[in-house]
Order: structure tokens, then C-alpha cells, then sequence
């Protein structure tokens, strides 16, 4: 019989905004355990996005987080020798953790000079609705329609 599974250990806030989500996102842009240089490259990328935009840099960074995350997602499964894409609902936790590894992994992606730079223009672009991250959500969410037609093979 398997063990119980492990308990998820509850994050320390930021400093600056004291809120989990944050320090979620930070350990995602997080290199080689350089955790002070990630959080001065998020903040960085916040005070960027509020100088070019005018508004609040934290709210925009919401604002995208909530643009970018993913409402469902498409799983093979193997039936009768044939494999089937069968759309399914991403689980709330995974809704977050996909948004947050889609929007960090667009950014190191895209040109520009600072990782801060980057991601600024990544956070500004899924804020509005477009860039990279939000492209990889809306894939998504087409594949799980032009597969919808399985969905009764549902787990």
C-alpha cells in the first residue's frame, strides 16, 4: 500500500507585497537557488510595468496572472489502441501553476536587455491580452474544443 501523500507546506509571504502568490511566482523565475536576485528581478519588472503603463504595476501582474491562466486543458488516454486527446477542467492548483511557469517562460523567451525588461513587457502584453503566454492559453483552450467530442471518455 502507498503512503499518504505529502502535506504541501505553506509559503512565506514577500516582503513587499506579503502575498504567497508572489513568492510562488519568484520561486518559478528562481535560478540555481538565487532567490534575492529573482525577487529584485519581479520587483524590478513591477515598478517597470507601473512606469509605462501609469497604474498599479502589482495589479497589472494580477490582471495578466488572471488573463493567462488556463480554464481547461487537453489529456491523452489510451482507448482500445487508440490514443484520445479528452478535454478536461484544470484543477485550481494547476490553473495557477500553469500561468505562472507559461508567463516566466515567455518572458526569458522574448528579446530585450534585463530579465526585468523582459518580463515587464511580458506582464504588460498578457495584461492586455496578448504576447506569448496568453497565445499558449488561448492553444489550449482550442484544443480542448476541437477535442470536445471525446470528452464522454472522460475519466
Amino acid at each position: 500500500m502507498r503512503k499518504a501523500r505529502a502535506k504541501k507546506l505553506p509559503l512565506a509571504p514577500d516582503p513587499k507585497f506579503n502575498d504567497m502568490l508572489v513568492s510562488r511566482f519568484v520561486n518559478n523565475l528562481m535560478w540555481q537557488g538565487k532567490k534575492g536576485a529573482s525577487l529584485t528581478i519581479f520587483y524590478d519588472a513591477i515598478e517597470k510595468v507601473s512606469k509605462n503603463s501609469g497604474e498599479n504595476g502589482y495589479e497589472i501582474w494580477k490582471r495578466a496572472l488572471v488573463n493567462v491562466t488556463p480554464a481547461v486543458e487537453v489529456r491523452s488516454r489510451r482507448i482500445g489502441g487508440a490514443t484520445f486527446q479528452i478535454p478536461t477542467e484544470v484543477r485550481a492548483d494547476r490553473k495557477l501553476s500553469l500561468s505562472i511557469k507559461w508567463l516566466v517562460r515567455f518572458a526569458r523567451d522574448r528579446n530585450g536587455r534585463s530579465m526585468a525588461d523582459k518580463l515587464a513587457g511580458e506582464i504588460l502584453a498578457a495584461s492586455k491580452g496578448e504576447g506569448g503566454a496568453f497565445k499558449k492559453k488561448e492553444d489550449t483552450h482550442k484544443m480542448a474544443e476541437a477535442n470536445k467530442a471525446f470528452a464522454h471518455f472522460k475519466v
